[in-house]
């Protein structure tokens, strides 16, 4: 099964709305979910025996505060993050990957997080990549069972992996650059 033969079985349980018309083509293609379904398509996608994408091998998140003129020619862009999500069918050795696209602020409230929901339920180990994700890049996932920080200490202000990421002077009396 091929991304095209995988989109359709998408498109005929979710539809348009949910999974677009098509799979993005690049390189490495993939197939853009709605934000606002991205649980139910994971856990569809997790226990269709068509797809039974078992194992969550990445999940991170990209920050494209500025144009990219590649991504735009292709895409078109507008300054966004993205959740990449490398998923793979043990079973049908198959790989897929899914994107969900979310403004950078919530709202479009600087300093509001945008909010992406967890599929820890669906695949556990989402759970430390949904942290790091938060951590580092901003990105919220409701109904997260424990969602801090994981590497940055719990205090820290800003999320290190933003592009507009101001690097502080000073940390607990220890100065940085």
């Amino acid at each position: 099964m091929n991304i095209d033969q995988i989109h359709a079985v998408l498109l005929e349980r979710f539809g348009q709305s949910v999974v677009g018309p098509e799979p993005k083509r690049a390189i490495d293609p993939w197939i853009e979910v709605q934000a606002e379904s991205l649980l139910q398509v994971s856990r569809f996608l997790h226990d269709d025996p068509r797809l039974l994408f078992d194992h969550l091998n990445d999940l991170c998140g990209v920050d494209y505060l500025e144009p990219d003129a590649k991504k735009a020619a292709k895409f078109g862009h507008e300054p966004h993050v993205e959740v990449v999500y490398h998923l793979t069918s043990m079973t049908h050795r198959l790989q897929l990957k899914i994107k969900v696209l979310v403004p950078r602020w919530k709202d479009g409230v600087a300093g509001q997080l945008p909010v992406v929901p967890s599929v820890s339920s669906v695949w556990g180990i989402a759970n430390w990549h949904e942290r790091e994700a938060y951590d580092l890049m901003g990105i919220e996932f409701s109904g997260h069972p424990n969602l801090r920080r994981i590497l940055c200490p719990e205090d820290w202000s800003g999320h290190a992996l933003r592009k507009d990421y101001e690097f502080p002077l000073e940390y607990h009396g220890v100065r940085g650059r």
